[in-house]
């Protein structure tokens, strides 16, 4: 299963509510007593996003945390590939397979990591902070019942 690991959920969502909280800055105690992460954790977070230039640090007593430009040009590939490096699903889209010379999968897997990329790339922080749309209003993706060999027998 494909999965972010969970400090780029908790980024994520420490982001989200930098997004929504009024101009000037946050501090980390705040992110953590808002969200529910344990602070240590937020602070973590927080030193990388900076370090990336998502964020932007200010000192004093209305100090804190802010995003470093509009959320609406922060786009979740970003935030993701500040935590987690590299935005891939396989290796052979960092060529780093050792089978990919004769590997008939390669071309397909290519397909699926630029589909999930741009999907990333267009989805923005400020949508993060909005609802959902409802899924009658996203793309229909078919999906195909799995094999009967593949198909779970547990009751």
């Amino acid at each position: 299963m494909f999965r972010m690991n969970k400090l780029t959920d908790y980024g994520i969502l420490l982001l989200t509510r930098l997004a929504t909280s009024p101009e000037g800055g946050t501090s980390a105690r705040e992110l953590a007593e808002e969200t529910r992460i344990p602070l240590p954790t937020v602070g973590k977070i927080l030193k990388i996003l900076l370090k990336e230039g998502l964020l932007v640090s200010h000192r004093g007593t209305k100090g804190g945390y802010a995003l470093s430009r509009p959320s609406v040009e922060i786009t979740v590939a970003e935030i993701i590939r500040a935590l987690e490096g590299p935005i891939a699903m396989t290796e052979c889209e960092e060529n780093r397979c050792e089978l990919e010379s004769g590997c008939p999968t390669r071309s397909h897997w290519k397909v699926v990591n630029k589909t999930i990329l741009g999907a990333l790339q267009n989805l923005t922080l400020r949508e993060m902070t909005r609802p959902a749309r409802p899924p009658s209003s996203l793309p229909a993706i078919q999906v195909r019942p799995a094999p009967a060999a593949l198909r779970s027998t547990a009751p």
